[in-house]
């Protein structure tokens, strides 16, 4: 079952008007007892077979389609496009702060090359880590996953309060009769069930296929493409003093221009001018202090 047939449900579900008020054990959570009586025994003709079957077909790890936008970015996975800021952020500060120490040494071959020994393995560093991070959270959701599978196979009435908390956490007002009606549905389609409990129970989506390369090569392609900026303008000059002047001013028109349109990726039309405004020169003044800590200190121990 995709994603779209999971939303559909769910819409389709909070467009019904409960009929009834429902129970209230008196701490304000309503006493779930009754819609689980009505229940028992319901999901009895369900066993592993249906579950195993959807899993063999791919359907729990399958494709789906995305339904957020990441502002002008439209069907662009949200989470690359923060890999990619989360790397253009490091990219566009550590370096230019070694680049910055180094030129105070004096030699526009060693800030080159000790600027591409920080990039180069900053970039591997950067992306090793995202591998590694979408892989933990790729084990995670499959554990999940597993363990909800588990506890159906043992124990259906446990499943059904999971629903019923759901629901009743997204609105305390469904009666009874319209929390059993929408169980008894799920329970048509037990891989269903499953992901409407790891969706809006866990509040996990599924990874993407391929999440790991991908959030790898945009974390440390991001690293290198920002690292690449404040090393370029000592390539064009003949004095490291001058090579840091342009490199400075390049730097903060870049990170005032990353900054302005960081904002506008992650807020989309809600972002008013003067937060963008405020975001870009909040990097100016993030990577200028790092870039001016590290040749004064530089300075100091050469």
């Amino acid at each position: 079952m995709s994603f779209v047939a999971l939303k559909n449900a769910i819409v389709s579900f909070l467009h019904k008007e409960g009929s009834g008020t429902g129970r209230d054990d008196g701490g304000g959570r309503r006493d779930s007892s009754a819609s689980a009586s009505l229940l028992s025994g319901q999901n009895q003709r369900y066993g592993s077979n249906d579950l195993e079957s959807a899993s063999t077909n791919g359907d729990l790890y399958g494709s789906k389609e995305e339904d957020e936008e990441a502002g002008f970015f439209g069907s662009i996975d949200p989470r690359v496009i923060s890999d990619l800021i989360i790397g253009l952020s490091d990219g566009l500060t550590v370096p230019f702060a070694l680049t910055a120490g180094l030129s105070s040494l004096g030699d526009s071959k060693l800030v080159i090359t000790g600027g591409f020994a920080e990039l180069i393995s900053g970039a591997i560093s950067m992306g090793l880590g995202g591998f590694l991070g979408a892989k933990s959270e790729l084990d995670y959701y499959k554990a999940e996953v597993k363990n909800e599978k588990k506890k159906f196979y043992q124990d259906t009435t446990l499943v059904n309060h999971e629903v019923e908390d759901i629901l009743l956490n997204i609105n305390p007002d469904f009666s009874d009769e319209t929390i059993v009606s929408f169980i008894k549905d799920l329970q048509n389609n037990p891989e269903l069930m499953l992901e409407f409990i790891i969706r809006y129970g866990r509040e996990l989506d599924e990874p993407a296929e391929n999440r790991q390369v991908i959030s790898a090569a945009t974390i440390g392609g991001g690293y290198l493409l920002g690292g690449l900026v404040p090393l370029v303008p000592y390539f064009f000059v003949n004095e490291v003093g001058t090579g840091l002047i342009y490199s400075v001013i390049v730097m903060v028109i870049t990170l005032f221009a990353f900054g302005y349109f960081k904002a506008q990726m992650s807020m989309g039309d809600t972002c008013t001018r003067q937060k963008k405004v405020y975001e870009g020169v909040e990097m100016i003044a993030v990577g200028g202090t790092a870039a001016g800590a590290a040749w004064f200190f530089v300075k100091i121990l050469g």
